[in-house]
């Protein structure tokens, strides 16, 4: 089967050199499935580095000079956001690009913020994600498409005044509903069923905010929502 040609392989034009890429994720299967990957596009990118630590992160990038870092936002107990604010002081000629799994609104914000140059869910196909990394080279700021609308919506009622209960905790509106069905007391199984989306949606969203609450389990939460009146 003929591998389809890349973004910079579909232009008539002089391909420009390859983005030289360095790959962050805490997960070495993910940096081999990624690298694997992006060997399809080698007119596109090319990978110069992976690191598993913010440690190593710094050291790579200092080493390499990337024009770009593809980044997980966890990196084991550190944070991709805070890579990305150090390279925005040391470096802000550095492209870095979120790529993870958290489908979260406040942690896009907070990216945006830091200086990122795009926020990507790891169920991206290969295309499109090598599409996405030359418009961050052109100059553009990526959101994925499955957050885009979301993040409008939230940008709107923050504008109209219209905030939700742990707002300023982080949480983001659905994850506050979650919440407020913990404080009356519902199961999981309820919560689903009262929200008409999965357990496992369910699981996530509380893993959310206990993480933006600083909290490990369902009484601990309870307890910060009673404790700042969350729910009046």
């Amino acid at each position: 089967m003929t591998e389809a040609p890349g973004p910079a392989a579909e232009s008539g034009e002089h391909a420009p050199r390859a983005i030289r890429t360095i790959l962050v994720d805490d997960h070495e299967m993910v940096l081999y499935g990624l690298q694997a990957m992006l060997t399809h596009f080698p007119e596109d990118v090319r990978v110069v580095a992976t690191a598993t630590s913010e440690k190593k992160a710094l050291a790579a990038v200092t080493e390499h000079e990337p024009d770009l870092v593809l980044c997980d936002v966890r990196i084991g107990r550190g944070s991709g956001i805070d890579l990305v604010a150090a390279w925005q002081k040391e470096r802000p000629e550095l492209k870095v690009v979120l790529l993870t799994a958290y489908e979260d609104e406040h942690y896009l914000f907070q990216a945006l913020r830091a200086g990122a140059a795009g926020y990507i869910l790891k169920r991206i196909d290969a295309h499109e994600l090598v599409r996405h990394l030359h418009r961050v080279m052109e100059g553009d700021v990526v959101i994925d498409p499955a957050l885009a609308g979301r993040v409008a919506m939230s940008a709107a009622r923050m504008t109209a005044g219209e905030y939700w209960p742990g707002s300023d905790r982080g949480l983001t509106q659905r994850e506050s509903e979650v919440l407020q069905l913990l404080v009356d007391g519902l199961s999981n199984k309820a919560i689903a069923q009262r929200l008409v989306i999965s357990e496992d949606t369910v699981k996530t969203h509380i893993r959310g905010l206990y993480r933006k609450l600083e909290v490990s389990d369902r009484g601990g939460a309870v307890a910060v929502a009673l404790r700042e009146g969350l729910f009046r």
